[in-house]
């Protein structure tokens, strides 16, 4: 169970800090839910207590991590489907899995990808979405600004 004040992440949502505790009553049942503000938006999200270990929501990464995330970042480009479709569902399944290496070669490679040709709208929606969610963990677990993150994920991915 998590505490008011821990910072934790929320796969697909991103990371944020929980704010409270609440119990509301929904479709006629009284459920608990935690209440997480995000860093990057000032979006509040409710989480319920009930199936949290589905979900996959953990604690936000170390400094130790953070270093390790800026090495996948600098690293090459991973292998891809050459069919935009079969990439697309690729990369939603690896964020999906709210690990933050993953978000991060997703990130990566479709970084790349875009510089050497164009993405197609719905890829440029992973791509930023990914990168939202990566900001929003590096942004609470270093403690730094976001646009001085974002300069440096740039940056790695050359």
């Amino acid at each position: 169970m998590f505490e008011i004040g821990d910072k934790i992440v929320y796969p697909v949502h991103g990371a944020g800090i929980i704010e409270g505790i609440e119990e509301r009553e929904i479709l006629g049942e009284l459920r608990r839910y935690y209440i997480m503000k995000m860093p990057l938006d000032d979006m509040k999200v409710m989480i319920p207590f009930d199936g949290m270990d589905q979900v996959g929501i953990r604690e936000v990464i170390t400094e130790d991590e953070v270093e390790m995330v800026f090495a996948v970042l600098s690293a090459k480009i991973s292998i891809m489907s050459e069919n935009w479709n079969k990439r697309y569902r690729a990369n939603i399944d690896r964020i999906k899995t709210g690990d933050i290496f993953e978000v991060a070669e997703v990130v990566r490679d479709l970084t790349i990808k875009d510089r050497e040709k164009t993405l197609s709208t719905g890829e440029r929606k992973i791509m930023q979405n990914a990168k939202q969610v990566l900001l929003s963990e590096l942004v609470l677990a270093t403690e730094k600004h976001r646009q001085e993150l974002d300069d440096a994920i740039e940056q790695c991915i050359g």
